[in-house]
């Protein structure tokens, strides 16, 4: 019964790859217009079997959760058959094209895709070059997303090269291969003239492909890009990659990250490079996005995998792939040496008062901060600091809380490095699937053998974090250095008269300053475009003062009354503790040692 149940099995699997091999899908991309910034899109469709296809393409970007409904900027479709019979075609969907294929055996789909948003997750394209974020351009058989698929390039006729993490096919000039469309999504391409180098990390062959004339020092970036990734494969003790490529946009002022699965595409500004704290910036922009090769693209919550193109993937833990990801990107810095002890303690200081200075924190958990992403994170308004904290800053200060638990329960034997490379072996090699949260906190205090309840109390309310509980293990403490002083707050930001934020429980919040309104004149004096009028005023006041503020909200002038509040904001700073235990002292050093154990 057994063998036969084998036999059977081994048969539904040969007719699945028949079948596959059967089914053809490819396109070609060509640029007619890059000036006018369109990607000129051929599909063509073999093997299929039906009286119509629905083809799909998805409306979000996996790594940046939002639904940014790449369809809109689809037009000009249409389809035909081999022998150009045009097809009936209507969209049924914000995101579906439905061919009439007539049982057709092959199909060629023409569309255009407008490309002119510049950010590491949309296509742009213009005269010098292309950049294609692969959901926003392929469409997918619906039901077919394990269908393998070729791509063919044709570069703008002065454009010479394409960089993309897919594989060539041999015999084939500027054609890809991806396994499936999952791959393929994952793959972004570049084209045009960027300045490509190379080099050796960890056993991998990596690529950068510099996009844009910036003051870059190509042997530097080689040394200390493959420090960061060396120090990185040794949290988990092997990189999985075969070949990774670097797509870096250099602009005037650039920035962000977005991670793939052998690749990234990240933003720089172009003459920062010979800058320090610029240079180290985009140091940490690398280690941030090269940790998700194993954090998020390979070790991930259950959520994030297979996706669902179409709708949101909600998930709890995004404060563990990004905000753990954020933890290590400065961490990394340090092991490797690009930040002293003072300094790396200055960016966790940093982190603790960005968090604990927002009012946000007290009204939004942070594991909801993470199933809301889809809604608030990458849509902020005016009021964002008042109702939500970020998942990356305070998920970074949680893996900073279990890292120095950890250390201390084992007594410095283990630490996060430990916890993330146990999940790693378990959940993406052993098992190969993604983990709930509750198998996460699981593994942490498997490993850690203590519970970690308290630090879960931080994740799952909106609390202010005890952080020197942690901190003291080794021998650090974080202080408030305005602790005991009472300090006026008028409670807004502004921007040339403009009030553009309204921090909740200041003066400004009860007396009912709103967003938008102008600020002209406090206790009879105008203000000044700077705010140093306003700045004067503070520093002569009292908590408790009545100010008489003039706005004009939309043309109409109001005159409010605002009792200055208390400023709550902390002005803070780590500093070892006036009496260090050995213990403590040399939990610190594993901590913050150049080389891990």
């Amino acid at each position: 019964m057994k063998i036969r149940f084998v036999f059977l099995l081994l048969s539904m699997m040969t007719t699945v790859s028949l079948a596959n091999a059967q089914r053809k899908i490819s396109f070609e991309i060509s640029f007619k217009e890059p000036q006018a910034h369109y990607v000129e899109v051929k599909m063509e469709l073999s093997g299929f079997k039906g009286k119509f296809l629905d083809l799909k393409m998805p409306v979000w970007a996996p790594g940046s959760y939002l639904i940014r409904e790449f369809p809109k900027n689809v037009e000009s479709f249409s389809a035909e058959s081999n022998d150009k019979k045009v097809l009936a075609s209507h969209k049924i969907d914000k995101n579906t094209w439905r061919v009439e294929t007539g049982n057709e055996g092959k199909i060629i789909v023409n569309y255009r895709v407008y490309a002119f948003e510049v950010s590491v997750r949309t296509s742009f394209v213009n005269d010098s070059h292309a950049f294609l974020s692969p959901t926003g351009i392929f469409m997918y058989v619906d039901g077919f997303i394990k269908q393998p698929v070729e791509v063919k390039v044709n570069p703008y006729k002065s454009w010479t090269k394409i960089s993309t993490g897919l594989d060539v096919v041999k015999e084939k000039p500027n054609t890809f291969f991806a396994p499936d469309f999952d791959i393929l999504f994952d793959s972004p391409i570049e084209v045009g003239n960027q300045d490509v180098f190379e080099f050796m990390a960890a056993g991998v062959n990596h690529e950068v492909a510099m996009v844009g004339e910036g003051n870059y020092d190509k042997e530097r970036l080689k040394k200390d890009m493959a420090k960061i990734i060396e120090y990185e494969t040794e949290v988990f003790g092997v990189n999985p990659n075969k070949r990774y490529v670097f797509i870096v946009h250099n602009y005037a002022s650039g920035g962000g990250g977005l991670e793939h699965l052998n690749s990234t595409v990240l933003g720089a500004s172009r003459f920062n490079y010979q800058n320090q704290n610029g240079y180290l910036g985009f140091l940490g922009l690398v280690a941030h996005e090269y940790f998700h090769v194993w954090n998020v693209k390979r070790l991930r919550p259950e959520a994030l995998g297979p996706f669902n193109y179409n709708e949101e993937n909600y998930t709890t833990n995004l404060w563990v792939s990004e905000g753990f990801t954020a933890y290590y990107d400065n961490l990394i810095l340090r092991r490797a040496g690009f930040y002293d002890e003072s300094a790396y303690l200055k960016i966790l200081t940093a982190d603790i008062e960005t968090v604990e200075n927002r009012a946000g924190n007290l009204v939004q958990p942070l594991s909801l901060s993470s199933f809301d992403a889809w809604i608030k994170q990458y849509r902020p308004d005016e009021n964002s600091i008042n109702t939500m904290v970020s998942y990356y800053n305070k998920g970074a200060l949680i893996g900073m809380l279990i890292d120095l638990k950890t250390l201390h329960a084992t007594e410095g034997a283990k630490g996060l490095d430990d916890i993330m490379k146990a999940m790693y072996d378990e959940y993406y090699q052993r098992l190969g699937r993604g983990f709930t949260d509750q198998e996460f906190k699981q593994m942490v205090e498997k490993v850690a053998g203590v519970s970690i309840d308290d630090i879960y109390e931080y994740v799952n309310e909106a609390k202010p974090i005890d952080y020197n509980t942690y901190l003291n293990n080794v021998g650090l403490e974080l202080v408030n250095q305005l602790e005991g002083r009472s300090i006026p707050e008028f409670g807004v930001r502004l921007s040339n008269h403009k009030v553009m934020s309204v921090n909740r429980g200041s003066g400004a919040w009860d007396a009912g300053i709103n967003v938008n309104d102008e600020l002209i004149a406090v206790n009879g004096y105008r203000i000044d475009d700077v705010g140093k009028e306003l700045d004067r005023i503070l520093a002569g006041s009292m908590v408790g003062d009545k100010l008489h503020v003039i706005v004009s909200r939309d043309g109409i002038i109001k005159e409010l009354d605002l009792i200055l509040s208390a400023s709550e904001k902390a002005d803070y700073l780590i500093r070892p503790l006036s009496t260090v235990t050995p213990e403590q002292a040399k939990l610190r050093e594993i901590w913050l040692a150049l080389e891990p154990d």
